[in-house]
């Protein structure tokens, strides 16, 4: 569900992008109440697992679609919601800036999207109050299921909350909503499957993770090393390899948008998204999660859906899904360390 620039007028794109900045502010100070040394490499991981795992669509049967994990209650789950939204805010920049997956100016839209309605919505409203009576894997799967679900139709609805305010005429409010809510709801379901069984197999392994995560404490003196290691391969692996086996199908967004505009990308006005546009292909050093000259390839013979292979074996999707998992490791770990310090420096300014 990632918007591209097109969708979004320069005012709603600089609103979102003004509130996300804030959110993320906030989040930065309320983290620093449980964040330390063992949170930051969980933190980093938590990005590279999730930045691979979005690389990796799933086909929605009888519709021609597809959809991948979002991540915001996988993370919000695991890392607190401050810490979640700040690694959800690392992985899509990492992709729009460097993979060109999401626009620039519909950044903040696309991290308010995903990673709001999840951190600050469903986890605290839902999924907490689901698990209240006690975290053991029933009350984990219900709810991990029903705030997917909730957190990924808040996101798709806002979508076109969005596209409205900008005054996208060729996507009507009411069509683009009976288009995209369906569709994320299937999405929902299989995220909240995927999420469920990821936070049950850690649970398994280190129940503190969890527990700890609910009330906003630290994680110092649980022994977290197998679980990062863990998640550190399970990146690898998904990003490297499993990315082969992702549908070709267009995404729940991309999918919706075609069956009611009659194309699946937009024309971007002249202006500020050419701008956007040009400082986006300059940086983006493996565009769509691949080599730059297989994408002009693509682009001067494109070819036709059902000559596409499966699995698409592909070294450049591999090296994108490690690089850019590497990427968002060293980012999230960088602000972690960063946070960290300014709550040292703090906590020895009030000693």
């Amino acid at each position: 569900m990632h918007m591209a620039d097109a969708l979004i007028s320069p005012v709603v794109g600089g609103t979102m992008l003004a509130a996300t900045a804030g959110i993320a502010a906030y989040s930065a100070k309320k983290v620093q109440n449980d964040m330390d040394e063992s949170k930051i490499p969980l933190m980093g991981v938590m990005g590279a697992f999730v930045f691979a795992a979005q690389m990796i669509n799933f086909s929605i049967p009888g519709t021609g679609s597809s959809g991948h994990l979002g991540g915001g209650m996988l993370l919000a789950i695991l890392l607190g919601p401050y810490a979640g939204f700040l690694t959800m805010a690392s992985i899509l920049l990492i992709q729009a800036l460097f993979f060109g997956d999401g626009g620039l100016l519909a950044y903040g839209c696309n991290v308010f999207n995903l990673g709001f309605y999840t951190c600050f919505v469903a986890y605290p409203f839902i999924y907490k109050k689901l698990v209240r009576k006690g975290i053991n894997p029933k009350s984990i799967f219900v709810g991990s299921m029903v705030s997917s679900v909730v957190g990924l139709q808040l996101g798709a609805f806002s979508v076109v909350i969005q596209t409205l305010l900008s005054g996208k005429t060729e996507l009507p409010f009411g069509q683009f909503l009976l288009f995209m809510q369906p569709i994320h709801l299937a999405i929902g379901v299989i995220e909240g499957l995927a999420t469920a069984a990821i936070v049950i197999f850690i649970w398994k392994a280190r129940p503190e993770i969890l527990e700890r995560a609910a009330i906003g404490e630290t994680l110092r003196g649980v022994p977290i090393k197998k679980v990062v290691a863990g998640l550190a391969v399970a990146a690898v692996v998904v990003g490297g390899l499993l990315s082969w086996f992702g549908s070709a199908n267009p995404d729940g967004l991309e999918w919706s948008v075609e069956r009611v505009a009659g194309t699946a990308e937009l024309d971007p006005p002249n202006g500020i998204h050419n701008i956007f546009s040009e400082i986006q292909s300059k940086i983006a050093f493996l565009p769509d999660y691949s080599f730059k000259a297989v994408q002009d390839e693509a682009k001067e013979q494109p070819v036709a859906e059902g000559e596409k292979s499966w699995p698409l074996v592909d070294a450049g999707t591999s090296i994108s899904g490690i690089v850019g998992g590497a990427i968002t490791l060293v980012l999230a770990v960088i602000l972690g360390w960063i946070i960290n310090i300014s709550k040292k420096k703090k906590s020895k300014a009030v000693a």
